[in-house]
């Protein structure tokens, strides 16, 4: 990297032309190539590219894939020279894009990474085959990734939950729906809540209501989305739409990720624990098919509000409790540093959860997790939800609410 650019400069800027509200510009200077590059930030979005150079012109396709940048290029305008430098700049370009978020025990996948890198930029700079030694450290990585995300503990988990690369909401919706999601606002009593959103989505040709919590992908937007804490308009919210699911009689996904609903003292003013109890009120009656997925964190009556359904499910790393690790450590010990022990104690994993009955399925997340690879769980949530609509849809709506009370009836130890 130092080799071919000693300055970079990056900057974040709306883009008006691009997916609506995530979508952003992303303006790139390097100073030892003859370019400046445009393009737009969003994973999902595919949108026209210019690269602009001293010598040439040419316009360009851009398609972002999991983990980096694939530039499509027409090479017709361009000299071995410029061809090259564009070569060098893609490969420059798509390191940053994999300069990661790694966790303390994700310490040796960052270092095979690493090594995977240097040795792509080795064969890119001496144009010498390396097409063998990629393959055997790709190889040794995901082996590391099997040993290693096969034996963690209840507290890793968590913290794979809350991890900054893990997708949220809105990217699982976009990427089910591609892109044909029209999202609906307000709870028609008091405000928009931007912590929880929902609208109308098709997935596969069939028109499905999705609704989840949002938290946000960088500091001004979690603030925005208030940490993917709902108010008790976000619940009111969830179900004016979720009553309109049933009026039209469509189903309904939602996607469970929040720390718990917003605490303060304005939510609990406005009602918020009747917000949440009546939801779980409606949704144990609602005649539509209704899948909850905790794509993240499942925390207390936040995760509740939205999770009744015919089938309750999480992703691989996730957890689902009453409270979080660190706020049962700090009654039992007054204090955060047992959180691992409280994590084990509360026997929140999908394994845990799944063993006493209180969710239906574990979904699979890819080798080295959801936060590494999107697409791929992108596509084994849309798999999971067309399997369970087809188990649900055959079956008459009495049945179907009568099964959902009975499950949820069964759940905890009666003496």
């Amino acid at each position: 990297y130092h080799t071919y650019s000693s300055r970079a400069y990056m900057r974040f800027q709306p883009n008006p032309n691009s997916h609506p509200k995530v979508s952003q510009c992303l303006f790139v200077y390097m100073r030892t190539l003859p370019m400046h590059l445009v393009l737009g930030c969003h994973k999902l979005a595919r949108e026209s590219l210019w690269i602009q150079c001293r010598e040439n012109r040419l316009r360009a396709s851009e398609e972002f894939a999991t983990r980096g940048l694939f530039l499509h290029l027409d090479r017709g305008s361009f000299g071995t020279k410029i061809q090259e430098r564009v070569k060098i700049f893609t490969f420059v370009y798509t390191r940053k894009s994999n300069m990661s978020t790694y966790l303390d025990f994700e310490a040796p996948l960052q270092a095979l990474h690493e090594q995977i890198l240097q040795t792509e930029q080795v064969g890119i700079t001496t144009e010498v085959d390396m097409s063998e030694n990629i393959t055997a450290l790709k190889k040794k990585y995901t082996e590391t990734a099997q040993t290693l995300f096969s034996t963690l503990s209840p507290w890793q988990r968590v913290q794979l939950s809350r991890h900054p690369d893990r997708p949220y909401t809105l990217a699982y919706i976009n990427a089910i729906t591609d892109n044909d999601f029209l999202e609906l606002h307000g709870d028609r009593g008091v405000k928009d809540d931007k912590a929880m959103v929902g609208g109308f989505g098709s997935i596969n040709g069939k028109t499905v209501m999705f609704i989840g919590q949002q938290k946000g992908i960088n500091t001004k937007m979690r603030q925005y989305r208030n940490f993917g804490m709902p108010n008790p308009e976000g619940y009111r919210k969830a179900l004016r739409l979720m009553k309109l699911a049933e009026k039209f009689n469509k189903p309904i996904v939602t996607f469970i990720d929040t720390p718990g609903a917003f605490p303060g003292l304005e939510a609990e003013e406005r009602g918020q624990g009747e917000a949440i109890a009546r939801n779980i009120y409606e949704m144990m009656r609602l005649t539509v098919p209704v899948i909850c997925i905790i794509i993240g964190e499942g925390a207390s009556g936040g995760a509740l509000g939205i999770g009744v359904g015919d089938k309750v499910v999480m992703l691989e790393n996730t957890w689902y409790s009453v409270i979080s690790p660190e706020s049962c450590s700090s009654i039992l010990w007054r204090s955060w540093e047992h959180k691992e022990q409280a994590a084990s104690a509360l026997k929140l994993t999908p394994t845990d959860m799944q063993g006493f009955g209180l969710v239906d399925d574990v979904i699979k997340e890819p080798v080295d997790g959801a936060h590494r690879n999107h697409e791929i769980i992108f596509s084994e949530v849309k798999t999971n939800i067309l399997a369970y609509l087809k188990e649900l849809e055959p079956m008459h709506p009495s049945v179907r609410i009568a099964k959902r009370i009975e499950k949820f009836n069964q759940m905890g130890v009666w003496k």
